[in-house]
């Protein structure tokens, strides 16, 4: 399992899995589209290279996620296959997906807030969970 959705009352909440943080943050990236545009609509037209680093893994975790929205806000950019490399907490991804219109978006995502984020370490790997304010 990649992830699950959590039932929130007023957004969008995801847990997110993955054995490293390489995966953990490739699997955010497909909550995260899941979440906000219909992917199965989404053409594999565009590709993006998003780059990222932090001081932690939750930072980076953070400004990964900030980045897509950056992309889904701005350029109207949604992904459908996606690889990321972390290498020393500096993150190198490729997205491959297209450009969405207004009546493709299941809910406008407005932020990734902070609150209760944050990446646990588990037996099997990496379980984060995240909350987007719609």
């Amino acid at each position: 399992m990649r992830y699950r959705f959590i039932d929130h009352t007023a957004d969008i909440a995801f847990e997110v899995y993955g054995k490293n943080i390489s995966e953990l943050l490739e699997n955010s990236a497909y909550a995260f589209y899941e979440a906000f545009v219909y992917t199965e609509r989404l053409e594999r037209s565009k590709q993006r290279i998003v780059e990222v680093e932090a001081e932690d893994e939750d930072l980076l975790l953070y400004r990964w996620l900030n980045e897509l929205l950056f992309l889904f806000e701005t350029e109207f950019f949604a992904g459908k296959e996606i690889r990321v490399e972390v290498e020393n907490l500096k993150a190198r991804g490729t997205i491959i997906g297209g450009k969405f219109s207004r009546g493709e978006v299941k809910v406008e995502p407005k932020a990734i807030t902070m609150h209760k984020f944050g990446i646990k370490r588990e037996r099997d790997g990496l379980v984060a969970f995240v909350v987007v304010d719609i």
